[in-house]
């Protein structure tokens, strides 16, 4: 866990100077008309981050908790394109210390509690590693990788 917790805060610290250099055109750039812009991929971050918060918190105490989101739902009734960069890319760096702030206060033992996604059974630790991939994934895609 020690590994994924650095992990994240170095992705924090790493990409959270950079993600202020882009600029707000290649932010707002669409390659797609169904596709998302680069803003609308840190917003899906943004929602990724506040699912996760909740299944790594209710994963702890409740018994199987099954939270499922509708990722393009999120993305369009938040209506990223349209919000504040600045904004954004904050609560983007906030929510993801909130998440190391969670990962060095559970329990190891916790790590082993199953969480239900989409009626499969997976654990807090299987969590934690998809949330991380995920993230390394979607930055690759914002800084043009």
């Amino acid at each position: 866990m020690n590994t994924r917790i650095d992990d994240l805060q170095n992705l924090i610290d790493q990409h959270y100077p950079k993600l202020k250099e882009i600029s707000l055109s290649d932010y707002h750039l669409k390659p797609l008309p169904e596709k998302w812009s680069k803003k609308e991929i840190l917003g899906h971050l943004v929602d990724s981050a506040q699912n996760n918060i909740q299944r790594f918190i209710r994963g702890q105490y409740q018994d199987t908790p099954s939270l499922i989101y509708n990722q393009d739902e999120w993305v369009r009734l938040n209506n990223y394109q349209e919000s504040d960069l600045h904004e954004l890319i904050e609560l983007w760096r906030l929510l993801n210390l909130q998440i190391v702030r969670i990962w060095k206060n559970m329990p190891e033992e916790n790590l082993k509690r199953p969480c239900d996604v989409n009626g499969e059974l997976v654990d807090i630790e299987w969590h934690v590693n998809d949330y991380t991939d995920h993230l390394i994934h979607h930055m690759k895609q914002i800084m043009g990788h």
